[in-house]
C-alpha cells in the first residue's frame, strides 16, 4: 500500500469535484479499490501501485480538461478513464472556453486572419469597427497562451481617454480611478476564467491591467502584451509602448480608426503607426470590416449607417472645396480681363 498526494493546480477544485462532490464520488466509485479523500486542491489517495499510476494519470488529464474547457461532466470522466476522446476535444479551432463553457473562436475570415498572423508573426495591429471581436480574440488568444505556458503573464493597457465627455474628478484610490477605463479588458477575462481563479492570478500579477502611462521605463518579457483602443494615442505613447517589448513577447495593438477621442489638434499615434510599421518584417496588419461584427445584428446597421453618412458629409466638403476653387479661379479671370488705369494723382491734384 502506498499513499500519494496530488495537488489541482491552476483550476478551481469546485468545478473539478463537481455539484455536492458529484465527480468525486463517480471517481471513487470507479476505483473502488483505493481510499480517495478530498480536501481543498489537494486529493489523498492510498492503495497499490498500479492502481495508483492509473489514476494519478487520469486525474491529471481531468485536470487539464477543466483547466482547457473551465467545465466537466460525467460523459467527459468516464472517456478520459476509458482513454478516448471528449466530445470537447473532436471540436476544432477552438482558442479557450468560457467559464460557460462555450468554445471560442473566429467567427469570420479576417478573424481568422488574426489568429494566423498571431501564430507567424511577433507584432500584429488588428484594426477594424466596433464589434468585431478585435479586442475579445485578442485576449483569448492571451488566455490560450498563459494556459499552454507559452507566456509567463498577460499585460493588458488602454490610454485612459474620456470618450467625449469630461468625467471631472473620481473619487478614490488610483485603482478607483483607471478601473472605469479598463473595465472592458475585464469583462472578457471574466468570461474566460472563473472569478477565483482571476483574482489569484491577478494578485500574483500572472494577469496585469494598466493604463498606457504606467508602461514607460518597463521592459515586457515572456508575455503576450494587448494595447487596446490604440486609435487614442499619441504618437509618442504608442512608440513608447512598442518599444516596451522583451524577450519571448508577443504584442497585439488594437483600434477602430472611426473612434478616435483626441482632441482636433492631436493626431492618432495608430494611424501614424501604421503608416510608418506597415511594411516592417515581423509585423502584420489585419484589418476588419463590418461583415466581422459579431454582435447585434443592429450594430452592423448602425456601422453602415454611419460610415454612409461619413461619405456623404466627405463628398459635400469635396463639392464644397471644388465650388470654391472655381468661384476663385473666376473671380481671378475678372480680374485679368478687366482693364488696369493707371491714375495720376498729381493731375488729380
Amino acid at each position: 500500500m502506498i499513499e500519494k498526494h496530488i495537488v489541482l493546480e491552476d483550476i478551481d477544485p469546485v468545478v473539478f469535484y463537481g455539484v455536492n462532490n458529484s465527480h468525486l464520488q463517480m471517481i471513487k466509485s470507479l476505483f473502488p479499490k483505493l481510499r480517495i479523500v478530498a480536501r481543498g486542491n489537494v486529493i489523498r489517495i492510498l492503495g497499490d501501485e498500479e492502481e495508483m499510476a492509473k489514476i494519478e494519470e487520469d486525474i491529471e488529464n481531468m485536470r487539464k480538461h477543466v483547466l482547457k474547457y473551465n467545465s466537466i461532466n460525467d460523459e467527459d470522466i468516464l472517456d478520459i478513464i476509458k482513454g478516448k476522446q471528449t466530445k470537447a476535444d473532436a471540436i476544432k479551432g477552438v482558442l479557450v472556453y468560457s467559464i460557460s463553457g462555450r468554445p471560442i473562436k473566429s467567427r469570420s475570415e479576417n478573424q481568422q486572419k488574426l489568429i494566423d498572423a498571431y501564430e507567424k508573426n511577433d507584432m500584429i495591429f488588428a484594426v477594424g469597427p466596433a464589434g468585431t471581436g478585435k479586442t475579445y480574440l485578442s485576449i483569448a488568444l492571451a488566455v490560450k497562451a498563459l494556459k499552454e505556458k507559452q507566456a509567463k503573464k498577460i499585460i493588458l493597457s488602454r490610454p485612459a481617454v474620456e470618450a467625449g465627455e469630461k468625467l471631472g474628478f473620481l473619487p478614490g484610490d488610483m485603482k478607483d480611478k483607471i478601473d472605469p477605463y479598463l473595465q472592458p479588458l475585464y469583462d472578457a477575462l471574466e468570461d474566460m476564467i472563473p472569478a477565483t481563479r482571476l483574482q489569484d492570478m491577478m494578485d500574483k500579477h500572472m494577469i496585469q491591467i494598466a493604463p498606457l502611462a504606467f508602461m514607460r521605463g518597463r521592459t515586457l518579457s515572456d508575455a503576450v502584451v494587448i494595447l487596446d483602443e490604440a486609435q487614442n494615442t499619441t504618437p509618442q505613447q504608442i512608440r513608447m509602448f512598442l518599444t516596451r517589448m522583451g524577450w519571448n513577447t508577443k504584442m497585439i495593438v488594437t483600434g477602430d480608426m472611426t473612434q478616435i477621442d483626441l482632441p482636433r489638434e492631436q493626431k492618432s499615434g495608430l494611424k501614424e503607426a501604421l503608416r510608418i510599421l506597415g511594411n516592417v518584417e515581423g509585423i502584420s496588419v489585419v484589418n476588419l470590416s463590418q461583415k466581422d461584427i459579431v454582435r447585434h445584428k443592429l450594430v452592423t446597421r448602425i456601422v453602415n449607417a454611419y460610415d454612409a453618412y461619413d461619405k456623404k458629409v466627405e463628398e459635400e466638403k469635396k463639392e464644397k472645396a471644388e465650388m470654391r476653387k472655381r468661384t476663385s479661379e473666376a473671380d481671378a479671370e475678372e480680374i485679368k480681363r478687366t482693364p488696369y488705369i493707371e491714375t495720376d494723382d498729381k493731375v488729380q491734384n
